[in-house]
């Protein structure tokens, strides 16, 4: 029997390796420089082809997951992820765009969809007594991802050029991966801690069914997924647009200069990990509709405080809050799929909902720079993203009076069988 913290490490080195896309933003002006003729907007998609194919291969291959395994699927991820950088790399060797937005955007774009749901599922499975704070381990990694990489990225490109970092780091991301996943392995059927076994069998503690037992194909055509969908949908877009647009707000609102707003934007990646792993644990106690609640009460409040704060560190406040929330809808989703669905097919079935990711990928920036242009200022984007959180709160709660319904019609079915016993 494998530990399952050693489990969770190495989920978290999956996904911490993976996660360093998000650093993405050093690499932009080198490649300005290396490639004569491209366009900021050129560059740009190499990022964007990432992370729609992230979305699209989560979706697809979320069956391949539960079909063969987190070992194999961790695999696949790696070599997708890691070969991608290298043909990235041979692309910035030769200077051409097309070979980049193939290795990075596409292959690497395939193995991030890949990599981030294969441990995700398999944590979930081996902690039924800790599933918020599981999942928030593992995806705490991804948020992270972008700490670590970004200053190495930055030292190595000064050191041996875009080429010789994406060959290097390709390499390295290769054997984590590689190696992290080699340990991944589903827990047998049931399977419970044994201090879970002791307060179970005491009476201390009684186990939680899940809802339902689904299959993804079954789960898609059911309220609740497609609530889980809207959530994570205006959630991702919200927090995009934030992440998008936070150096030129904290410019305009508080009037901080290029380089402090820059520091500001730095803290972002801090809370939006820690929210992830803080949110998801949290989850464990109140309940995973309840805190997707909480998420949306406070955004709504946030984004329409945000334009009017002047004070440096109330405006600082604000903006870490909404990327704890932002980090934490991820993290918790996981559990909260768990919940609905059971953890017969959660990996196939976490891969459709993160389609939202991917659609959300699309439309946050493009909202937020349509209304900046319309209007001249950031204040009326915010305004219009507090408004949708409205719809993600009433979603919530509809969400809310479903499980209330669905949970006390299971217990009523528990004791109705019992009682015939």
């Amino acid at each position: 029997m494998k530990n399952r913290w050693l489990i969770a490490a190495s989920a978290v080195g999956v996904h911490a390796s993976i996660g360093s896309v998000y650093a993405f933003s050093v690499f932009k002006k080198p490649l300005g420089q290396l490639i004569e003729g491209a366009s900021n907007n050129e560059i740009a998609w190499t990022f964007s082809f990432a992370i729609f194919f992230l979305g699209l291969s989560a979706a697809i291959m979320g069956h391949f997951v539960e079909k063969h395994g987190p070992r194999k699927a961790g695999m696949l991820a790696a070599s997708f992820f890691g070969g991608g950088l290298l043909i990235a790399g041979l692309g910035a060797h030769l200077q051409n765009l097309y070979i980049i937005w193939l290795g990075y955007g596409v292959l690497g774009g395939i193995g991030l969809g890949i990599g981030y749901i294969t441990p995700v599922s398999t944590l979930v499975k081996w902690f039924p007594d800790r599933r918020g704070l599981a999942t928030g381990l593992a995806i705490m990694g991804f948020g992270f991802g972008a700490m670590i990489g970004a200053p190495l990225f930055r030292f190595l490109i000064d050191s041996v050029g875009i080429n010789g970092t994406w060959w290097i780091m390709g390499v390295v991301y290769l054997v984590i991966m590689f190696a992290s996943a080699s340990y991944l392995e589903r827990p047998p059927e049931g399977w419970m801690p044994d201090s879970m076994k002791e307060a179970v069998a005491s009476g201390a503690k009684k186990v939680t069914a899940d809802l339902t037992q689904q299959t993804a194909n079954e789960a898609v055509t059911t309220g609740p997924f497609w609530g889980l969908w809207i959530m994570m949908f205006i959630n991702i877009s919200c927090g995009i647009g934030v992440i998008y647009s936070a150096s030129p707000l904290a410019q305009e609102t508080i009037g901080l200069n290029a380089t402090e707003a820059a520091a500001v934007v730095g803290l972002m990646s801090l809370f939006n990990g820690l929210g992830r792993i803080g949110w998801a644990s949290f989850s464990d106690i109140l309940g995973r509709g309840n805190t997707y609640m909480i998420f949306f009460i406070m955004q709504i409040a946030a984004f329409i405080l945000l334009p009017n704060i002047t004070s440096i560190i109330l405006f600082q406040i604000v903006l870490y809050l909404i990327l704890t929330c932002y980090g934490g809808g991820f993290a918790t989703l996981p559990a909260f799929i768990g919940d609905l669905f059971g953890t017969k097919q959660l990996g196939a079935i976490h891969g459709y909902v993160l389609t939202a990711w991917a659609a959300a990928g699309l439309v946050g920036p493009q909202i937020n720079a349509y209304l900046r242009t319309m209007t001249g200022s950031y204040e009326t984007t915010l305004y219009v993203f507090s408004a949708a959180f409205v719809v993600a709160l009433v979603t919530s709660l509809v969400m809310k009076s479903y499980i209330s319904r669905a949970r006390a019609k299971l217990e009523a079915e528990a004791t109705g069988a019992e009682q015939a016993a």
